[in-house]
């Protein structure tokens, strides 16, 4: 067992597959994709239908993309899927400078293969962040699968895990920091994790190039509209 695994199993995390080979998957992945309800959340809905993010979930994301940066010299491409429309989730994206946030498309997998288009990747190049059924023919497809654990469900779990449907068991619950300790993970994964935090504690010239380029990322929003992903202005204007 590495000291990696080591560290994550003691909090609670499970490798569905061994960091090893997770390692190995990352280092074709060219786009980070979250599910949002029940991964940046507990999954409770305000009675307008928003749903909240914690900053500690959003520094995870920001330096898991820096952490992309410095190995590649590129942004990743990074997206916020979602049935909903959720002007939280919105907000964000247009903060966080992320490439797209698709809404109220019910059926998932319909959105990941328009980005695929869009973008001429393929699933395998995709990491995805998920936690509930409506998430699994996206997870079926993409090339790292990282699961949050609500706990209340270990069928689901066990189902996810029987068929192959996750490579990392989190042992946060969404709301819980849970992007915070799958971003990390990652970064760890990548062998940069204390250059990262260098970088940005000391807003260092690489870093400062990273947010520049990552400042003139426009978020582009689409959704369904007559069995058709269209593209739609920003839903906060």
């Amino acid at each position: 067992m590495t000291e990696l695994e080591n560290l994550y199993g003691v909090l609670g995390g499970r490798f569905i597959t061994p960091a090893n080979e997770i390692k190995n998957k990352l280092q074709k992945i060219k786009a980070f994709v979250f599910d949002w309800d029940g991964v940046f959340n507990n999954g409770e809905k305000q009675s307008g239908g928003g749903s909240n993010f914690s900053e500690v979930d959003s520094m995870g994301q920001n330096l898991l993309r820096f952490s992309y940066y410095l190995k590649n010299d590129a942004l990743p491409l990074t997206a916020v899927l979602s049935g909903e429309k959720n002007d939280t989730a919105f907000y964000f994206s247009e903060r966080e400078c992320l490439t797209y946030s698709l809404f109220k498309i019910p059926h998932k997998l319909a959105a990941l293969e328009f980005l695929c288009e869009k973008e001429q990747l393929q699933p395998s190049e995709m990491a995805y962040f998920f936690d509930d059924v409506l998430d699994i023919p996206v997870a079926e497809r993409c090339g790292l699968r990282l699961m949050i654990n609500q706990k209340a469900n270990p069928l689901f779990v066990n189902y996810c895990i029987k068929n192959g449907l996750v490579d990392y068991l989190s042992a946060s619950a969404g709301g819980s920091f849970a992007v915070r300790e799958t971003t990390e993970l990652l970064i760890g994964l990548n062998g940069n994790f204390d250059e990262v935090v260098a970088g940005r504690k000391n807003n260092s010239e690489e870093y400062q190039a990273y947010i520049q380029k990552r400042r003139k990322v426009r978020p582009e929003f689409y959704t369904l509209s007559e069995d058709k992903i269209v593209n739609v202005p920003s839903p906060l204007r």
